[in-house]
């Protein structure tokens, strides 16, 4: 199926320009191209009608996961008919394994897998291995190893109905695929047996699962239904069962993987008894024999990853598997907020690696380990399809790429003009803050503002909720999910300012936001250089009423170049708006559309104006369908969600009869 945009909006503004000139840049088959698109100038609108007009395979790659996830939710709306996938890491926690050789300290590795988001992963690389109409949302967790893309999409399952087939035997091959067997506990991931019926929860599936029925060795029957209900939705006449791990690896490649660890053993072990090196020698020979029991009777173990080269036939120093071995050769890559995902991509692989070689040297791992990496720079840069690379303010590496020609995009199509910049003294600036604050409280627009430490953050947040302020910081201790839910009660009223450091920069989509105060703004610096300072100015571009505060006392060359970018591009604008008589107005977006993502999916929030629309009827509907998921989460011993729901259900009560 081609890609097709579903929306009521058509370019406007410098959209179709630089539509144009992007398509024609593919067509030319260059390699990089950059497109520099202002706060506000609808840059995923853009990029949206580039991925429909080329057609081709695209993988977005974001920064962290927040943006990735407001894309993903973005890029769903847009293309309903297509498959949009999320691939980001599915660690909610991961503390890898390391060795401190100082204090003789070993740190095991601690890791905490969210469920939800290592579907996403499964369904994503199905749909690339099964369509070519796919958009993949990235953060740079796709450039680490995963297993063999030959052996992920050979070692598959078809079923097809009147198929023979041995009962037994079909239970075989589910547990090659790492399928395990639950009858009790049944969810993603596993089967169950009764009689002669097969219920297998498919590993990219969220809610539904497969019944297979055999009659005798022929298959009877397909259906799919509800595990949870057990009502039947469809039947099928034949499925295709993909394996519940990545790092699957078919037996003669296992039993081929498992010869080659033990001849490098065998090497390890006599170069650490040539040095005398005796508690590396036990160290190793322990782990790495345990390790190969458990691989040659599970097929798996512990730290699997560790082993990855051998698994995935590679030689030494070879790039590991990655996402990319899954995109096909005729794909587009697009790198968001390039001139922070450029810099990532490059400092991943050092890290690791020093990491790894100390495991390595003190005989916690064999040397092998090293191999299971993230892309080097270089090996990234050889591997990447035809590249768009995007920013309001692109980094030099990409710029030089490109010969410093770039594609611009500096007109909004709203009208809305850069924010109005002031400079103020950094003498008793909290004490200015407070009545800038009163200001714009007061003209219902919400407060952003950025510290130059976390310290700092949380002192005058402190601070301002002695003076009675619905205020809260933002920072890099803040969990992922948590930082969504703060955006989100920024934007529904729940908290009016928003204190932050480097969070509050990229990408942020906050209409409501009408200040954006710079602390320390002349501290010159990574935060408060040029791209910086108009990262953070471009916040405030979205709201008409939008307004930065620079406390600073000199002016640095940051803040003049800072502001010289501004005033080119409001001028800009001013002269489009008069050529073709635009009257600004602040950008509108639900609020539920971008920040209810994926990290809230299991939970259902109604902001204040839905619950005015809600019929007497309609709403005791709402409140019995959260009372039968209450029921249900305390059923299931799950008494933190079944609170959540009963707050919920507090809530909309007390809400609606405020309202009535």
């Amino acid at each position: 199926m081609p890609f097709k945009i579903v929306s009521e909006n058509k370019p406007k503004g410098d959209q179709p320009q630089a539509i144009k000139k992007l398509i024609d840049g593919l067509e030319k088959r260059k390699q990089s191209q950059v497109l520099l698109g202002v706060t506000g100038s609808g840059k995923t609108f853009t990029i949206a009608n580039v991925i429909e007009k080329y057609n081709r395979p695209t993988l977005i790659m974001a920064p962290n996961k927040t943006l990735a996830a407001q894309l993903y939710e973005e890029l769903k709306v847009l293309f309903p008919k297509n498959a949009v996938e999320y691939f980001v890491s599915y660690y909610d926690y991961y503390q890898p394994e390391a060795y401190v050789p100082r204090s003789d300290t070993f740190i095991e590795k601690e890791s905490s897998i969210n469920e939800q988001i290592d579907r996403f992963r499964h369904s994503a690389t199905r749909s690339l291995v099964e369509r070519e109409d796919v958009i993949i949302v990235a953060s740079v967790s796709c450039i680490y190893g995963i297993g063999s893309v030959d052996s992920y999409s050979k070692m598959t399952l078809e079923i097809k109905k009147g198929q023979n087939i041995n009962l037994m035997e079909f239970l075989r091959e589910l547990v090659e695929l790492q399928y395990k067997r639950n009858n009790i506990d049944f969810r993603r991931g596993m089967f169950r047996v009764t009689g002669d019926r097969v219920d297998v929860f498919p590993a990219h599936l969220e809610d539904i699962a497969w019944r297979i029925s055999f009659f005798g060795d022929e298959v009877e029957d397909i259906k799919e239904f509800d595990p949870l209900t057990g009502e039947f939705i469809q039947s099928f006449e034949e499925v295709k069962i993909f394996a519940n791990s990545h790092y699957i690896t078919p037996k003669p490649r296992l039993e081929n993987a498992i010869k080659e660890i033990k001849k490098d053993l065998k090497i390890r072990l006599e170069e650490f008894d040539k040095e005398k090196k005796l508690l590396e020698f036990q160290r190793l020979k322990e782990r790495t024999n345990f390790d190969l029991e458990m691989i040659q009777a599970t097929g798996t173990c512990s730290g699997i990853e560790n082993y990855s080269r051998y698994l995935s036939g590679r030689q030494p120093g070879e790039p590991p598997p990655t996402l990319y071995e899954f995109i096909p050769e005729n794909s587009l890559l697009i790198i968001d907020e390039s001139h922070v995902s450029v810099p990532q991509i490059n400092g991943m692989y050092k890290g690791d690696r020093s990491r790894k070689k100390t495991l390595s040297d003190y005989g916690f791992r064999l040397p092998s380990a090293l191999d299971n990496r993230p892309l080097t720079f270089e090996e990234w840069n050889m591997m990447r399809p035809p590249t768009i690379f995007l920013s309001a303010t692109p980094g030099p590496w990409e710029l030089n790429e490109v010969e410093n020609e770039y594609v611009e995009q500096i007109i909004r199509p709203t009208g809305l003009i850069d924010p109005e910049c002031v400079i103020k003294t950094t003498v008793n600036q909290v004490e200015d803050l407070m009545g800038e604050i009163k200001i714009t409280l007061n003209n219902k627009n919400r407060v952003l503002i950025t510290t130059l430490t976390k310290k700092n953050a949380e002192d005058l947040t402190n601070y301002l909720k002695e003076h009675n302020l619905k205020v809260e910081y933002m920072h890099s201790d803040v969990e992922t999910i948590d930082r969504i839910k703060l955006i989100r009660s920024l934007r529904i009223g729940e908290i009016d300012i928003l204190i932050g450091i480097n969070l509050l920069r990229e990408g942020l989509d906050i209409p409501e936001c009408g200040l954006v105060a710079i602390l320390d703004a002349d501290k010159e610096g990574y935060l408060r250089s040029k791209t910086s300072l108009v990262q953070t100015i471009g916040r405030a571009a979205r709201n008409i009423d939008g307004k930065v505060i620079l406390y600073a006392d000199v002016l640095t060359k940051s803040i003049k170049a800072a502001l010289e970018e501004t005033k080119y591009r409001k001028n800009k604008q001013i002269e489009f708006n008069k050529k073709n008589n635009i009257t600004p107005q602040s950008v509108k977006r639900n609020i539920g559309e971008i920040i209810e993502s994926i990290y809230e999916k299991d939970s259902y929030t109604v902001g204040t104006s839905e619950i005015d629309k809600l019929s007497p009827n309609k709403f005791e509907k709402h409140v019995q369908k959260l009372e039968k998921k209450m029921l249900s989460a305390a059923e299931n011993l799950d008494f933190e969600k079944a609170a959540m729901f009963r707050d919920e259900i507090r809530k909309l009560k007390k809400d609606q009869m405020g309202v009535n």
